[in-house]
């Protein structure tokens, strides 16, 4: 049998972290299909009605919540991806900064454009 790899420290924080962006992850998205494929049809979708949607207090605090659990979530596993890759050092580094730089934009831009859609 091959030997179980990973850069996450097991039940580290990372590791922690992982598993508990993803079970909230599964919770939202169920919501989200839910809410817009189930009770909202996609035919039915309109810009004002999100207007609408994200001017609810709750639901624009699960939307912000939601882009910042999916964009750590996801850099979060491109970065032990890689890591598992074998990177190291000053690429390790690089990677890192690049990765949180990337971030830190889209979570910018996510939440720069939640608060127009509600109005604020």
């Amino acid at each position: 049998m091959a030997e179980h790899y990973s850069s996450f420290e097991h039940k580290g924080k990372r590791w922690f972290l992982q598993r508990l962006t993803a079970v909230f992850l599964i919770g939202v998205l169920a919501f989200h299909f839910m809410l817009l494929h189930f009770v909202n049809h996609a035919a039915e979708i309109s810009f004002m009605g999100t207007q609408a949607r994200m001017q609810q207090v709750g639901y624009f605090g699960t939307m912000v919540a939601f882009l910042v659990t999916a964009t750590f979530h996801g850099v979060n596993g491109v970065y032990n991806a890689l890591i598992n890759q074998g990177i190291d050092g000053t690429q390790k580094r690089v990677v890192k900064w690049v990765l949180i730089a990337a971030s830190v934009v889209l979570v910018a831009q996510g939440i720069r454009t939640a608060v127009v859609m509600a109005g604020f």
